[in-house]
């Protein structure tokens, strides 16, 4: 946030958050459970519905040349990443 603040005041009067993504995503980890959950209590309807797992193949596709989503379009990664992309289509036109 801080960052945000400071790029905001110093460098782009205009900038503007649509929103937040949560990525590499691990609900089995406790405390990603409660920062998720902290965001949403924040920042609410900002943070997208959409959340990015960690997931072995996008982490393999870069290897490869080729993104995530066009590795392997059958991952959860690759899946979370589309859901992502059509949340985002949804939020700019109303933005």
């Amino acid at each position: 946030m801080n960052t945000i603040k400071k790029v905001h005041a110093n460098l782009n009067r205009d900038l503007k958050i649509i929103g937040l993504l949560r990525v590499m995503f691990d609900p089995r980890v406790t405390l990603q459970q409660q920062v998720s959950a902290q965001l949403e209590g924040h920042f609410g309807d900002k943070v997208f519905r959409a959340i990015v797992p960690r997931n072995v193949r996008l982490a393999e596709a870069p290897s490869h040349g080729i993104p995530g989503v066009v590795f392997d379009k059958a991952a959860k990664g690759a899946q979370a990443y589309m859901a992502f992309a059509h949340e985002m289509i949804e939020r700019a036109k109303t933005f």
